[in-house]
């Protein structure tokens, strides 16, 4: 891996009809991501208190080209089609990272 970090805010609206579903799916796809993807450095999936159908996910890739691969794995790809019909927004947001740590 080379290059530059990728960092991402996601904000995403799910149909309350749908919320458990959503989230066992992205919990599977996030779960594939870190444990099979070595350019994915992390995936952090956090719901607005009192709102549990506004989902934030901070996504860290180690680059553009790691990101890219991650668009094209079997369960990204699973995850998209299974939650399109669920999702009512979803803002993509790049950021960039200021301090982030973590322990090991």
């Amino acid at each position: 891996m080379s290059g530059k970090p990728v960092v991402r805010m996601a904000e995403l609206e799910i149909d309350p009809d749908t919320i458990e579903t959503y989230r066992a799916l992205l919990t599977e796809e996030i779960e594939a991501s870190v444990a099979l993807e070595d350019g994915v450095i992390s995936l952090n999936a956090v719901a607005i208190k009192d709102h549990p159908n506004k989902i934030r996910i901070l996504e860290v890739y180690a680059d553009r080209q790691a990101y890219e691969a991650h668009l094209q794995t079997p369960h990204f790809l699973k995850y998209k089609t299974e939650t399109s019909g669920m999702v009512t927004s979803l803002t993509l947001i790049d950021v960039d990272p200021i301090v982030m740590r973590a322990k090991p």
